[in-house]
């Protein structure tokens, strides 16, 4: 049986990692390419049309909505599945009607993953039950609700504190007697949780949490 071609592109090296760690696992799947770049996505699928691509919509270079219309416009059999932090429902309506096939928040398990990658093989349209729910409670009440309200460890909240103290990600690592990559990956879970790209989004949503004053 021939396996599920799988591309990924991500500006987080450790969400990539962590993808193929998980992925390469099933019998199903062959993890294809990666990569942190859109333009280096481009000038691959020039040569190259994987069965599935998941796709970070917060990109740096090219936006991932923008970027779903250039991959299809380049190779139209492409299943996109949009993978991201953010559970906003303007996000997933705009990537699915750029032509995207489905739609995963970064926190999804790996049989969630599987099984959308599967369905947008198939030809099939893929949200989880987290982002079904989040649309029809919008739909029901008109009021946006957001599944990241997740509280934050004890150690979150003191990065989130040293961040906005202005501490470097080395200082805060030299402080807590933790390893660089240590603070990298807490950095990252923080942003997920709170639904946000950078350091100033970070701390924006901080103070609306009354996280820091």
């Amino acid at each position: 049986m021939k396996k599920i071609e799988v591309a990924i592109i991500d500006d987080h090296e450790v969400v990539i990692d962590g993808l193929v760690a998980m992925l390469s696992t099933s019998d199903l799947l062959e993890i294809t390419y990666t990569t942190q770049s859109g333009k280096e996505l481009l000038g691959h699928l020039q040569t190259a049309s994987p069965d599935v691509l998941l796709m970070d919509i917060q990109m740096p270079e090219i936006s991932g909505i923008e970027l779903c219309r250039q991959v299809l416009q380049q190779q139209p059999k492409v299943n996109i599945i949009a993978f991201s932090s953010f559970d906003d429902s303007s996000y997933v309506k705009n990537v699915m009607r750029k032509g995207a096939r489905g739609y995963l928040l970064k926190n999804s398990d790996k049989q969630t993953i599987v099984r959308a990658i599967e369905r947008v093989a198939g030809g099939e349209d893929f949200l989880d039950d987290k982002i079904k729910n989040i649309l029809l409670q919008e739909t029901l009440t008109g009021q946006r609700r957001s599944i990241y309200e997740i509280p934050l460890t004890k150690r979150e909240k003191e990065l989130v504190t040293l961040i906005a103290e202005g501490h470097s990600s080395q200082e805060i690592a030299d402080k807590l007697y933790i390893s660089l990559r240590t603070v990298e990956t807490h950095r990252l879970n923080i942003n997920q949780k709170m639904g946000v790209k950078n350091t100033a989004g970070l701390l924006k949503e901080a103070i609306k949490r009354g996280l820091i004053d």
